[in-house]
């Protein structure tokens, strides 16, 4: 990478990472993408910011499509030189944002995975299955109450420390993207399958640390008694699911996005769940307004008056 744009890189990492404040994987993210631009900028012969034209963006992103990239890569890739070309324009270190003109391709409107509310039943039932005394066990129900109960991402559960909650008052602290934090209910049977977590089984897997130095913050642990790793609970969510008898594939934000279709279904206007979810953009959350089309028939037939 030329000094110019190392050094235009760099400053604009710091910018979104201390000055906006972004979280560490949205950073990550964006200097993948704007090495990747770099790169082929300079596999191009363009050494300085302002050697880029509009045209050279609109080829970038043609190379984007010969890769085989997906419309969502595209579409993020794009955004993040969006960015980078605004930052560019801010620092007075061109005279133009050429990438103004340069739109993201649309991506398919695809529907998120939800489980119906007998699925949810029977994949938190199963997570209890076994003996009801084993520390582990308890912990994977919590959890995965937990998860259901305030739809939260699977890196604010693993993150989740013990005076994050209040199980008198029915509430939890989230931290959200960007460090940002948000309060959310929780409902009283995940108040429940906690406080037996707590009472019964934290305590033991705590005793359990192999390191000797006991883990006093986490809410979850995993069994040698260290906080709960994202990708321990997506096992959980595996097991839970197969033991529960449901074929889908299954994934930790399964819960997130069955919760919140659940709360849109149940009334719950689209604001609420868009603060609920910690999303800084109600776009985001309109995803979640989809109806299925049981829904969309029993709507009609007690709506339409020549339904019946």
């Amino acid at each position: 990478m030329t000094s110019s744009f190392a050094r235009l890189t760099e400053q604009f990492i710091v910018h979104i990472g201390v000055e906006r404040g972004l979280a560490d994987a949205t950073v990550k993210a964006y200097e993948s993408d704007i090495a990747k631009y770099v790169e082929w900028l300079e596999s191009q012969g363009i050494s300085d910011p302002n050697g880029i034209t509009s045209k050279t963006v609109e080829d970038y992103v043609a190379s984007l499509d010969e890769a085989g990239e997906s419309a969502r890569s595209k579409a993020r890739r794009i955004a993040s030189l969006h960015e980078f070309h605004r930052f560019a324009l801010g620092q007075h270190m061109v005279a133009d944002d050429v990438s103004a003109a340069v739109k993201a391709p649309k991506s398919a409107s695809t529907l998120p995975d939800v489980l119906n509310v007998d699925e949810v039943t029977r994949l938190l039932d199963a997570a209890a299955v076994g003996d009801s005394t084993d520390p582990v066990v308890l912990r994977n129900k919590a959890l995965l109450e937990f998860m259901y109960a305030t739809g939260c991402r699977v890196s604010e559960a693993a993150g989740e420390n013990l005076d994050d909650i209040d199980l008198d008052e029915h509430v939890a602290r989230l931290m959200g993207k960007g460090s940002k934090q948000r309060l959310v209910p929780i409902g009283s049977y995940a108040c429940e399958a906690l406080s037996q977590y707590l009472g019964a089984a934290r305590g033991e897997l705590e005793r359990r640390s192999t390191s000797g130095v006991p883990e006093r913050r986490a809410l979850f642990l995993n069994k040698r008694g260290r906080r709960i790793s994202r990708q321990s609970i997506w096992e959980v969510v595996k097991d839970a699911g197969a033991r529960a008898g449901i074929t889908r594939p299954l994934h930790p934000h399964t819960l997130r996005h069955s919760f919140a279709t659940h709360l849109i279904q149940g009334g719950a206007d689209v604001r609420t769940v868009q603060e609920l979810l910690g999303h800084a953009s109600v776009t985001t959350t309109q995803i979640y307004t989809h109806v299925s089309p049981e829904h969309l028939i029993e709507a009609y037939i007690s709506s339409h008056p020549r339904a019946r």
